[in-house]
């Protein structure tokens, strides 16, 4: 009777917090995929630090950074100075004693200083500003491919925690199918307590598990509300996906000739080779001479106290041409050729190594990808076998001929066969995660 009035309340209890939880569901935003991308790529503060970055190197990619344009300064000066003179004339006069003699100058003028050439330098310089600026395109779009690979991921690892949640609260609720049939018989006699305890024993143990499970769905959710930059962290997600599908059609030709073409290590490692060849051609304008151009217009007024004249005006431009040219610098200079072909060397022996490791890397992420969805397909059998034999098992169990023990391991095969398969379609879809960001086509999840 006891039994009976404490189920009644447990189900007033669940329909009340069902009938209240409705509403907050209703109101609450179910999440998708590509929503999450979205809220991430506009709220993520590493995102936005590095479009910010980015905007830096745009910044400075200017012919004025790079030295091709003039220099025009504006500029304006007083100074002067208090003497005590004494004068000796030739003629044997009396010298001539003066204090505090006060002679001052005004100037102001414009002034432009014009590398002309330099060797070509310059427009070394404008060309690496320009490669940095690239290659700050290129770490932007790194970033975001890392950002979209890495929220993928947790999305589905919501996504399955949340499968195993579900499992987890099967289980619970097939141990406590069983206590209820072990109640039943021991209070007539049929079981014995070891039963009894037996089975309370596994339904505690499987209502421990789920609780944990419980702390590890939350956790997966709060790191993917830190993904988004989501200020309430702790706030609750509905997901769109409840089952974990991948994409089983992938081309291995198709993706790795996009990773040859796309892939953006392999494109930074080509810029780091160009800045390499620029900083040799930009050596190489030292065995070039450089000519300088200069001109300015200038006012000039210098006041005098003792002189033949008090005051002197001076306006009007002046001009200048420098041709130079280094003739020997230590031998700083083939020094520094020398160096500058060698890192182009490096760098081309690092892209070399670079392409080798995509290459190792492809190869076992697509090993990978084929064994994980053959896992599944394999799993997908044994889920439906367990499945069956577990509900043999109950039948048996009810009818007195299966005993608990013998139960409780189909139960757990069960749980070990739902197991294994959100595990293997995990795997399956992290490699294809994999796969697609190597071969730079993350868009794939954008769309």
């Amino acid at each position: 009777m006891n039994i009976s009035k404490n189920n009644i309340i447990t189900k007033l209890f669940l329909a009340s917090a069902l009938a209240f939880s409705i509403p907050a569901l209703q109101a609450q935003e179910i999440l998708s995929l590509k929503k999450c991308i979205e809220t991430g790529l506009e709220n993520n503060y590493s995102i936005r630090i590095s479009r910010n970055e980015q905007k830096v190197a745009e910044n400075n990619m200017t012919p004025g950074n790079a030295g091709i344009l003039p220099t025009v300064d504006l500029n304006a000066g007083y100074s002067g100075s208090v003497n005590n003179t004494q004068q000796y004339p030739s003629d044997g006069s009396a010298v001539v004693n003066s204090q505090n003699l006060y002679n001052s100058t005004l100037q102001a003028g414009i002034n432009l200083n014009w590398t002309v050439f330099d060797g070509f330098k310059m427009f070394v310089s404008y060309d690496k500003l320009r490669e940095m600026n690239q290659m700050g395109e290129l770490h932007t779009r790194l970033n975001i491919e890392n950002f979209i690979a890495g929220i993928s991921a947790e999305y589905f690892n919501y996504v399955q925690q949340q499968i195993r949640l579900k499992n987890l609260k099967s289980a619970v609720r097939l141990s406590k199918e069983r206590l209820r049939i072990v109640e039943a018989r021991y209070n007539i006699g049929s079981m014995s307590r070891l039963d009894l305890q037996q089975a309370r024993v596994d339904f505690n143990a499987d209502s421990s598990r789920l609780i944990r499970q419980q702390e590890v769905v939350f956790s997966s959710a709060v790191k993917l509300n830190t993904l988004m930059a989501v200020p309430e962290v702790d706030k609750k997600l509905i997901v769109a996906d409840s089952t974990i599908m991948f994409n089983a059609l992938l081309s291995k030709d198709e993706l790795w000739s996009s990773t040859v073409s796309s892939n953006v290590f392999l494109q930074l490692a080509e810029k780091e080779k160009t800045l390499s060849l620029l900083d040799l051609k930009a050596s190489q304008s030292k065995n070039y001479p450089y000519v300088r151009l200069n001109a300015g217009y200038n006012y000039t007024q210098n006041n005098y106290e003792i002189a033949t004249y008090t005051r002197q005006d001076n306006l009007g431009p002046n001009f200048g041409v420098t041709l130079g040219f280094n003739i020997f610098d230590g031998m700083n200079r083939v020094r520094e050729q020398r160096n500058a072909r060698i890192q182009t060397e490096n760098k081309q022996l690092a892209m070399e190594e670079l392409q080798l490791s995509l290459k190792s890397d492809f190869a076992n992420l697509w090993m990978a990808y084929r064994n994980n969805m053959e896992l599944t397909a394999l799993e997908k059998e044994n889920l439906f076998n367990a499945k069956e034999n577990y509900d043999i098992a109950i039948d048996r169990y009810k009818l007195g001929d299966l005993s608990g023990i013998e139960l409780r391991e189909a139960q757990n095969s069960l749980l070990e066969a739902e197991e294994r398969l959100v595990q293997a379609e995990y795997n399956t879809k992290l490699c294809e995660i994999s796969l697609l960001q190597i071969s730079a086509n993350m868009n794939e999840f954008v769309k």
